[in-house]
Formats: structure tokens, C-alpha cells, sequence
């Protein structure tokens, strides 16, 4: 059987544990694959498998085939589910911070939520590989700089930053004590 390079593709896709980049998918083929031939590839495997329980999808670290919405909600139920870590109020608000204002440095953290992060915090954000030091501020004591990072955004599915719920539908979830300026001199006058 000799293989074709949409065949070696979607063999590469199906077994890799990890997104494939472009560029890994270009190389599987020798001579390496030219993009607009990979384009045409993965738009011939995206049909392909469009009516499938399996979706070709372009995420931020690369393709993968990943289930379809409708049937993981069905198989969620009806198989056994890995028990979900649960995470503490200030795990969730201290992402919730780096998410939408990073890089944010743990001061800057503190001074939103108005309590000392505990370094545990930090290292459960991290060990779950949703926050990491992209460098150091340039003030005394060159406090770290933290953002989130590319698996934070593969683990809740978004292509990039901007696809995040707009921060005024979940302010009073996570900053529920800032108000605008304007507004808080308004109140002052009253």
C-alpha cells in the first residue's frame, strides 16, 4: 500500500498525543510539503470528517482532531468521568486577574484583590500549566512578570486572548469592588 501524504497526515493527526504545527505536518513528507499543499490537505480532511464524532481543528498550539461538543456531552454522562480538580476562589480570581491584565506582577495581583496571594496559589496556577514568568518588571526588587499561557487557552479552547467573555460580564464576579472613577466620585458627592 503505498501512502498517500493526506493519508500520512491524518495518521500523524490522529495519533499524536499533541497539536501538530504546520510546519511539523509540512515535514512529514519528503520533499517537505509546500503550505498551499497542506492547506489543500487539512481543507480535504476538515470535509472529510465534518459529519464525523471527530473535527479537524486549528487551535493556538496547532491542528488536532478533537470530539464534537454534542457527543462529549453525551459520553460525559454516560461514561466514567475523571473527577475534575477543584480549585479555590482565589486560584480562579488570581487566573481570572493574569488573564485579563497580564503580565501582572503578584503585587498587582494583590492590590486588585485586596489580600496577599499566597505563593501556593501561584504554584497550583503553574503546575497546571496555565501561568508562567514572561520576565521580570523593571521597578526595585524586579518583581515577575506572570501571563498565561498557550495551554491555557487550549484547555478552555480559545484561538487567543480575545475570544475571553468580555471582563464586564464577569466584573462582579472577579473584581466586584472597582468601579469606574467617575462613578466613584459621583457617590462621594452624594
Amino acid at each position: 500500500m503505498s501512502v498517500t501524504v493526506e493519508t500520512l497526515i491524518e495518521a500523524a493527526l490522529l495519533t499524536s498525543e499533541s497539536p501538530l504545527t504546520d510546519k511539523q505536518l509540512r515535514q512529514l513528507w519528503t520533499p517537505t510539503l509546500p503550505q498551499d499543499a497542506l492547506v489543500d490537505v487539512l481543507a480535504n480532511l476538515q470535509a472529510r470528517w465534518s459529519e464525523r464524532a471527530l473535527r479537524l481543528v486549528h487551535t493556538v498550539e496547532g491542528w488536532r482532531f478533537q470530539i464534537v461538543a454534542e457527543a462529549f456531552s453525551e459520553l460525559k454522562e454516560k461514561l466514567e468521568p475523571e473527577k475534575a480538580p477543584r480549585y479555590s476562589r482565589a486560584v480562579l480570581e488570581t487566573l481570572a486577574i493574569i488573564a485579563y491584565q497580564q503580565p501582572a506582577t503578584r503585587g498587582d495581583i494583590e492590590a486588585i484583590r485586596g489580600v496577599n496571594v499566597s505563593t501556593q496559589v501561584m504554584q497550583t496556577l503553574s503546575e497546571r500549566g496555565w501561568i508562567e514568568v514572561i520576565g521580570h518588571k523593571e521597578v526595585l526588587g524586579r518583581p515577575a512578570l506572570w501571563a498565561t499561557t498557550p495551554q491555557f487557552l487550549m484547555d478552555l479552547g480559545l484561538d487567543d486572548l480575545t475570544h475571553l467573555p468580555p471582563l464586564t460580564e464577569l466584573g462582579e464576579l472577579v473584581l466586584p469592588d472597582i468601579t469606574p472613577p467617575a462613578a466613584n466620585h459621583a457617590a462621594e458627592e452624594e
